[in-house]
């Protein structure tokens, strides 16, 4: 069996910048356990997988996958399932609906190339520091600024004054994982421009620090947009790669926009 395989580098304009992801079009679904050794095999933060629906609300359903488990809620691998659709497989409507864990999710492609998710908003929940008191100080790593506020909502949630704090961390993976949440977003005041920046790290699904989560952003959108009192908001993910995203708050939703552009093409033998 062939099946086909892209690489689209997700939230950013050029290669070797933003969030890969591997993306898998099937006519019909493999076995979970084979998709799961399509992700370990790619080693990716995630491989998505989508199949073609018929005669119902959304045009596809769509699957993620972390090398090690399967997620509820992705938006660097959505933002590349649709890119892969219209830049590589010809789809021509504007607008793609995807069935997922998550409910519809909808796509919609702007004129200057933006693509455009419309995701749950996910707000977080304040916690008492003294919730995840030791635990959550050592994983956060060797000198790390104490945070203002811990919040929670799938992920944790920690807020820094300032970006630099951000960007100084140096976490314990291991004790990351046991905190018990799916993964940590480190958050601060963005500069020049910048409404807030993130970090995220997910080393309980195989993902020490992915480049750019669409994902976070679900929770962090909310959570900004009060903070800031605005609902439009521009964010740069600070990992390595780094990566852009334009963000709006729309009641029990959100836009996350950015680009993406194909890395590879290829093959999967089984």
């Amino acid at each position: 069996m062939t099946i086909p395989i892209y690489q689209v580098d997700a939230f950013a304009r050029r290669p070797f910048t933003g969030n890969p992801a591997a993306v898998c079009p099937l006519d019909a679904w493999l076995p979970d356990a084979t998709m799961q050794l399509i992700a370990a095999e790619n080693n990716l933060a995630e491989t998505a997988f989508f199949v073609p629906l018929q005669g119902e609300e959304a045009d596809f359903h769509l699957r993620w996958f972390t090398p090690t488990f399967e997620i509820d809620l992705c938006g660097h691998a959505t933002l590349a399932s649709a890119h892969v659709l219209w830049n590589e497989r010809g789809y021509a409507k504007s607008e793609i609906t995807f069935q997922s864990k998550s409910g519809l999710l909808k796509v919609r492609r702007e004129a200057d190339g933006k693509l455009v998710l419309d995701f749950p908003s996910r707000p977080p929940r304040p916690l008492a520091l003294a919730e995840h008191p030791e635990v959550l100080l050592r994983s956060l790593g060797p000198g790390a600024a104490t945070p203002l506020a811990v919040l929670a909502s799938r992920d944790l949630v920690v807020e820094f004054a300032h970006a630099d704090e951000v960007l100084a961390l140096n976490p314990d993976f291991a004790a990351l994982i046991d905190l018990g949440y799916i993964g940590l977003i480190a958050t601060a005041p963005g500069t020049n421009g910048v409404d807030f920046v993130s970090r995220f790290f997910a080393p309980e699904v195989g993902v020490p620090e992915d480049p750019v989560t669409g994902s976070a952003h679900s929770t962090l959108i909310p959570f900004w947009a009060e903070k800031l009192g605005k609902t439009d908001l521009f964010a740069r993910q600070e990992s390595a790669r780094g990566g852009e995203l334009w963000c709006r708050l729309r009641g029990d939703r959100v836009d996350i926009g950015g680009y993406a552009v194909t890395f590879l093409r290829g093959d999967v033998q089984l």
